[in-house]
């Protein structure tokens, strides 16, 4: 996927994969690379890297060694999504992604039931339906709720409804909620639309 953005522009570097199951063991190897005076280029296929995506460690193991780090900023699929949501977005709290155990997004839900800014996570549209099931059970049907799928790509979808509402559209249109990856937004606790 990064070769569509290095190959127009001519780019042959040899490229190398960086992910969450090998990050921990590369982030040595490629600031090694960078204290002996290479040039680094860490890309992402979606995403910011270093945001909810891999490059956190890189980066820590840089600003460890005091080596140089820049940023070419990018989008990031919470801010595109909190922008078009309708939800508040004068203070908000990123989580990435929840535990996939039911427990611990319980506990999630419970501690931020009353939390007074829009909450942004990730999910995933293996976990997309019981998210949704669970956040009404906990949250109550009547909190908002706004579900951004493929931002920024041809089949971009923002969902902003009623946690009840959302979850009878999971019974009509689940079919929408079983490809993609998901941002979903809560709205505080009496917010309304």
């Amino acid at each position: 996927m990064s070769r569509r953005l290095t190959d127009p522009l001519h780019i042959e570097k040899p490229m190398i994969p960086f992910h969450e199951h090998n990050e921990k063991a590369q982030a040595p190897v490629w600031a090694d690379a960078i204290a002996s005076g290479k040039v680094v280029a860490l890309l992402s296929d979606a995403g910011m890297p270093g945001i909810s995506d891999p490059g956190f460690r890189l980066v820590r193991e840089c600003r460890r060694r005091d080596l140089p780090v820049e940023v070419v900023p990018g989008p990031t699929a919470c801010l595109s999504a909190l922008a078009i949501s309708g939800l508040p977005t004068d203070s908000f709290y990123f989580r990435g992604f929840l535990p996939p155990k039911k427990s611990a997004r319980q506990k999630f839900f419970q501690e931020f039931r009353s939390f007074g800014s829009t909450l942004c996570l990730y999910e995933s549209n293996h976990r997309i339906e019981k998210f949704i099931r669970e956040a009404c059970a906990e949250l109550g049907p009547e909190r908002w709720i706004s579900v951004a799928k493929e931002i920024t790509k041809i089949y971009e979808t923002v969902l902003t409804l009623r946690l009840g509402d959302m979850e009878k559209r999971l019974e009509t249109s689940g079919a929408l909620f079983r490809k993609g990856e998901f941002v979903v937004m809560i709205a505080p606790e009496g917010y309304e639309l």
